[in-house]
């Protein structure tokens, strides 16, 4: 269906639902570290652990969760998963998170942190 005017389609249903349930995986500030680390280079659990200063049980969480959505992908080197962002599947997806990141560090003193929940 086109908007009004505007002569572009609304997004299906079902698009808005993929797009709500990636947004809602990277509303957790620890996932969306990972995905903010992994979008500037690959790395192990351990590195990554360290990285956003979690436990590494939990950090193993978030990524099996940001995995089976599709936001992350995994390769085996030796005894090692190494995770990685796959700049061709998930662009849009990095994008984003850097924009929004990247937009907020560098307004972080002029910006007031209010709390959204609710809306």
């Amino acid at each position: 269906m086109a908007a009004a005017g505007s002569g572009f389609e609304d997004p299906s249903a079902d698009v808005l639902d993929r797009a709500a349930a990636a947004f809602g995986l990277l509303a957790s500030p620890a996932r969306l570290h990972i995905v903010w680390a992994l979008a500037q280079g690959e790395s192990d659990v351990t590195g990554l652990a360290e990285r956003v200063g979690g436990a590494l049980p939990a950090v193993s969480q978030h990524l099996t969760k940001l995995k089976l959505a599709g936001l992350v992908r995994a390769r085996r080197e030796g005894r090692r998963q190494v995770y990685f962002v796959d700049p061709a599947d998930q662009a849009a997806v990095v994008d984003v998170v850097r924009l929004m990141v990247g937009r907020l560090s560098d307004h972080a003193d002029a910006i007031p942190s209010p709390r959204l929940r609710g809306l």
